[in-house]
């Protein structure tokens, strides 16, 4: 197995045997079910499908229900596919941190990131602001500038960096470390950060 889901919990921070702090993400990770096992043979590929985190029956779809009843498990809330797993899990096991991981693993983190709405230039993609208040500039130190070219093009070009819709988008942040495991809790702690709000579902891979 490769990989696994998890939720996001918060900060803390640990000393190594140096002395030194580290900045560490608390994640829950597992336990997973797995509700689906793809293979070769059947449909082209390999992979096992993990569920995690409870879900209120009502709110499944009778599709979903009966997926999860073939599995043999209640109804969850997120569904992440893993491919070529070297891990042989039948449907209806239990994936744990412990069949994943091991405390010093490089990893890598997939999320949403936090949403922060519409934000201008400054903020949004670092310009340092216009800062010519010798020149005329009145009360415009955050202002993007101009965006039209010369007579060729004769047009605004398409990507430019402008204000806009700031974060809420798929985030995978590498080369993170496991610092250390606690398997009766389901937690990792992740050296350095990861995408998301606390709360939010994460996909941890090797």
């Amino acid at each position: 197995m490769n990989g696994i889901i998890g939720r996001k919990i918060g900060m803390t921070s640990i000393f190594t045997e140096a002395g030194k702090n580290i900045a560490c993400t608390v994640v829950e990770a597992g336990p997973c079910v797995v509700t689906k096992v793809n293979t070769e043979d059947s449909d082209g590929y390999n992979s096992i499908q993990l569920a995690y985190a409870e879900a209120k029956a009502k709110r499944t779809s009778k599709a979903m229900a009966g997926h999860f009843e073939k599995a043999g498990t209640s109804p969850k809330r997120k569904l992440v596919e893993f491919r070529d797993c070297d891990l042989e899990k039948a449907l209806g096991d239990t994936v744990t941190i412990e069949d994943v991981f091991e405390e010093g693993d490089i990893i890598s983190v997939s999320g949403t990131s936090k949403g922060k709405g519409f934000q201008g230039v400054v903020k949004r993609h670092g310009f340092g602001g216009v800062g010519q208040a010798t020149h005329g500039q009145h009360n415009r130190l955050r202002a993007p500038g101009a965006i039209g070219a010369c007579s060729y093009p004769a047009k605004v070009v398409k990507g430019l960096k402008m204000a806009g819709q700031m974060g809420n988008k798929r985030v995978k942040v590498t080369n993170l470390e496991v610092m250390k495991m606690f398997p009766d809790k389901n937690l990792i702690l992740v050296k350095g950060a990861i995408p998301g709000h606390k709360g939010a579902f994460v996909i941890i891979e090797k």
